[in-house]
């Protein structure tokens, strides 16, 4: 190569590194496009499940306006969008989609537990989406984010850890229901027991060895195991997505002043922000976008970007978008930039059109790679103080409430409690720490502990 050749083709490169910086925050200097490519695609590959079980919590409404293919097609798009507006917006390598347990809580509580409407379960989230981007900008979301101790939020991203693992392990039909002890383990010799232990047995060893890309590595070679097992099936390769016309926009306006209303928002509101919280303060501490103070940087700008996808999720037809917790499969791939959350959008957009193949990823590959990751976030627990008993045992029971309630936010509201009660009363005695609680956490506990007294 000519040395016009070669100055014309470094130029190019840094031109695109240029470009890259701008639109997605990509530092050349301590990041490498292949290695966030990896990354984007392995966060997409364990985030694929929703566009199944998405469609299918849909299902039991039983609507003929609300079709499995609609619901796929919405989910699909409020992915991809919301995920862009992260990559643009933030700059951080964190996918975006439907969140379980909000689509739960839409469908089965909502609609068929009190009986109301899709259209006005629908209402409420774009009106949750809407006062969280007005939170967003007035900081308010930033600044509980931020007020959460330091080692809250250890035991947040432990908590979130055991919590991913837990929900890999039941995915994956490794642990099952039992009357007597609630959990229990089921058999080991099944072909989808076989195909998980394959799987976490081989990620283990990839991530062990240190091999990049190890996590993507041990999906897609689970994905080709299950094929000979019978798990794995293909009904064809490409399709072209339903519409959406039946379920977006279907807004409800009349019932917009009830009590009814405010009820189903404040609700949606609440789980949708302390889920958010907690897992942008997890990834956040595993991927070291914390400062030295406990502050998540670039929070607002986070919080912000799932405010408007959640207002945007709305519009497609589908419930609650937020931020994923499968997002640290990516970060431990090395993701640390906007373009890992592009690629994951590029992974949708994909999707969209090929969905019988991204469908047919089985429970058991993605349930290995979930485990795999919370054995590596509960390594934050050895961050906390347990010496300290003040900050130990807020810090444990945020820990075992996440996966024991099925609930992140549960951990986060029973820890943060805890700590007001312990360390206001620990402060009457030592004068010196009396100011340890900030007039914020005064302010949530008091609201936590409403709101259980409502509840129960």
């Amino acid at each position: 190569m000519s040395e016009k050749s070669s100055n014309f083709a470094k130029s190019n490169i840094s031109d695109m590194n240029r470009v890259l910086q701008k639109l997605f925050g990509f530092d050349s200097a301590t990041m490498k496009v292949r290695t966030e490519v990896q990354a984007g695609i392995t966060t997409f590959l364990t985030m694929a499940y929703i566009l199944a079980v998405n469609p299918f919590i849909f299902s039991a409404l039983n609507d003929p306006e609300v079709t499995p293919g609609a619901v796929f097609t919405a989910t699909v798009l409020a992915a991809l969008l919301g995920t862009l507006i992260m990559a643009m917006m933030a700059k951080k390598p964190l996918g975006l989609a439907p969140g379980m347990g909000l689509n739960a809580f839409f469908v089965y509580t909502v609609c068929l537990e009190l009986g109301y409407s899709w259209r006005m379960a629908l209402t409420a989230v774009l009106l949750e989406g809407i006062l969280f981007i007005i939170l967003s900008v007035t900081s308010v979301r930033e600044k509980i984010a931020n007020t959460i101790p330091a080692n809250i939020k250890y035991a947040i991203t432990a908590g979130i850890g055991i919590y991913l693992a837990f929900i890999g392990l039941q995915n994956s039909g490794i642990v099952v229901d039992e009357p007597s002890t609630l959990v229990t383990l089921n058999s080991l010799m099944t072909p989808t027991s076989l195909l998980f232990i394959f799987g976490l047995f081989l990620t283990g060893i990839l991530v062990t060895l240190k091999i990049k890309g190890a996590l993507l590595i041990g999906l897609l070679v689970s994905t080709l195991m299950g094929i000979p097992l019978g798990l794995v099936h293909l009904d064809g390769f490409m399709q072209m997505p339903d519409s959406i016309a039946p379920i977006a926009f279907q807004f409800q306006w009349q019932n917009i002043l009830t009590w009814d209303m405010v009820a189903i928002v404040f609700t949606f509101l609440f789980l949708d922000l302390f889920d958010t919280i907690g897992t942008v303060v997890g990834i956040s501490v595993v991927s070291g976008n914390v400062d030295k103070d406990g502050k998540v940087d670039g929070a607002g700008n986070i919080l912000l970007a799932d405010a408007i996808a959640t207002t945007v999720g709305a519009c497609l037809g589908t419930s609650t978008t937020t931020t994923y917790l499968e997002s640290a499969s990516g970060i431990k791939a090395g993701g640390r930039s906007g373009l890992t959350a592009f690629i994951i959008a590029i992974g949708f957009a994909v999707a969209l059109f090929f969905s019988p193949i991204f469908l047919a990823i089985p429970s058991q590959a993605t349930g290995a790679v979930l485990v795999v990751v919370g054995a590596m976030m509960i390594s934050q627990i050895a961050k906390i103080d347990w010496e300290d008993m003040s900050e130990a045992i807020p810090a444990f029971l945020t820990i075992i409430f996440m996966p024991f309630s099925y609930n992140i936010s549960e951990g986060i509201m029973i820890g943060m409690v805890s700590y007001v009660l312990i360390n206001g009363v620990y402060g009457l005695f030592h004068r010196e720490l009396l100011n340890k609680v900030s007039p914020l956490m005064w302010v949530l506990a008091v609201i936590f502990i409403a709101r259980y007294i409502i509840r129960g």
